[in-house]
């Protein structure tokens, strides 16, 4: 029986995640991803909450943790570097959790303990879904201008019935069962399929991100310091030896859209004057090759599926740095997502199973009573059951399916475990954005009042339970054994 097939739209922590996953269930797994190579790099994310158990699952905790950026803790200081707070970064999930990795780093260690066979296309992105479980979707009709690369084999004989025919903008045709895409907050493929359902919730924050050259005076704790206007400077070890940079800002709104010279004109106009370390950041990100500015979006949808395609990640439910355990959510939803689909498999699996004894029980009745009226119109007797020719048989037409044809339980079976998760970490603190970013002196002075209250003895419990994002009270759904291996 061929394997069902996964076409993952995504390399990064989410489609990494779910491929390492599906391939683990039994399914064949092709990865698209349109950079033209696998991305190092990046900034912190961390592993918290129940994303740890996950990377346990995976036989991967260790190696992440080996990949650590170095970061002890998490500091708020003045125009002079001195310290004026620190956050609660004891445990396992403080402000600087004890799996602090680079994001690059991170989706390097799931690449590389992808099952054997995981296929994975750089530079092409999926242009085209035919899906014939919906009406045909064409995201580009226009062919006559392609090349058509060899498809890896899905002109096989088992893969012209599967339902899902994706094109590439490369013109290669690969024929699936699924679909999942996983293509960060701004991905077309969701905006095609499920543009008219996706709440993008601007959050009036601008974040720059580069990697700069690291000077002496620069520790091991994640630097954090508030200007006036709006404006933030952060800076946090890796295990490079260089500096990762963030300016931080609201009151923007295209910068991100800019060509990167004029973002970083922009960039120094928005920060003159801002103090501490801002001159030396600016320096920084004008002599970096990896400078990346985002204007923070929240991602909201009442649902995750259509057809046989599904959103993971930041497609699905982006909650942006402000509500931080992005990456968390990104490793839990893989493995939530694959443990469904095997479940559904298994149920689909029994009842066809099932089916087919009834069939061959009722078959046999069938039998008997034929045979029975034979022996008394010809009055001879007979100990042997005559299957009647018109009864056909059973095992000749079933064949149990990896997969039921409708793939929506499943997929709801999956947005079910993982949303009040999500919900958890998208439901920012009315007011925090003008909080955490005071516009005046006066708001300035306010905010450092307000740090040295809730980082007090008295209340640094209060915050410590805040950074404890991602958990679940529940369990994380069971893999059916029969698709654990």
């Amino acid at each position: 029986m061929p394997r069902p097939h996964a076409v993952i739209s995504g390399a990064s922590i989410a489609g990494l995640s779910a491929a390492w996953w599906l391939a683990r269930t039994g399914w064949r797994v092709t990865v698209v991803e349109r950079a033209p190579e696998f991305r190092d790099g990046g900034q912190n994310v961390d592993v918290r909450g129940v994303a740890r158990e996950v990377l346990e699952r995976m036989g991967l905790f260790d190696a992440v943790k080996a990949r650590n950026t170095t970061e002890t803790g998490t500091v708020l200081v003045d125009a002079e570097g001195r310290v004026t707070a620190e956050l609660p970064s004891e445990g396992t999930d403080g402000a600087t959790a004890e799996l602090e990795v680079l994001r690059g780093d991170l989706a390097r260690v799931i690449l590389d303990a992808l099952p054997e066979g995981v296929e994975t296309i750089y530079g092409e992105t999926i242009e085209e879904i035919d899906d014939s479980s919906t009406r045909p979707a064409a995201m580009r009709g226009d062919e006559s201008s392609r090349s058509h690369p060899e498809p890896f084999d899905d002109s096989s004989a088992d893969g012209a019935d599967r339902p899902l025919a994706l094109t590439t903008d490369a013109g290669r045709t690969l024929r699936a069962d699924l679909l999942v895409v996983a293509e960060g907050v701004r991905s077309r493929t969701r905006d095609h399929l499920l543009g008219d359902a996706v709440d993008a919730r601007d959050l009036g924050v601008t974040m720059a991100f580069g990697t700069i050259p690291r000077t002496p005076a620069d520790d091991d704790r994640w630097r954090w310091h508030n200007a006036v206007g709006g404006r933030q400077i952060h800076l946090r070890p890796d295990p490079y030896g260089t500096t990762r940079a963030i300016l931080s800002f609201t009151d923007d709104r295209d910068t991100a859209e800019l060509e990167l010279p004029e973002a970083l004109a922009r960039l120094r106009e928005r920060y003159a004057g801002a103090g501490w370390e801002s001159e030396r950041v600016l320096a920084g990100f004008e002599a970096s090759d990896d400078v990346y500015i985002d204007h923070l979006t929240q991602i909201r949808m009442p649902r995750w599926h259509r057809g046989r395609t599904v959103l993971l990640g930041d497609a699905a439910w982006c909650v942006t740095p402000m509500g931080g355990a992005g990456a968390s959510l990104a490793l839990t939803g893989g493995y939530v997502l694959a443990a469904s689909l095997a479940r559904a498999a298994a149920e689909a699996e029994a009842a066809s199973e099932t089916r087919a004894a009834s069939e061959v029980q009722s078959a046999s009745g069938a039998g008997k009573e034929t045979g029975a009226g034979a022996q008394a119109a010809s009055g001879t007797e007979s100990n042997t059951a005559v299957k009647p020719e018109t009864v056909a048989d059973p095992a000749d037409d079933v064949v149990p399916a990896p997969l039921p044809a409708d793939l929506g339980p499943a997929f709801e079976s999956f947005e079910e475990w993982m949303r009040p998760l999500v919900d958890q970490v998208q439901s920012l603190p009315k007011g925090l954005i003008r909080f955490a970013y005071p516009r005046t002196r006066t708001g300035l002075r306010l905010r450092g009042l307000a740090d040295k209250v809730l980082l007090s003895a008295a209340f640094r419990p209060v915050v410590r339970r805040m950074t404890r994002l991602a958990q679940s009270e529940r369990p994380l759904p069971e893999l059916p054994a029969s698709a654990a291996r």
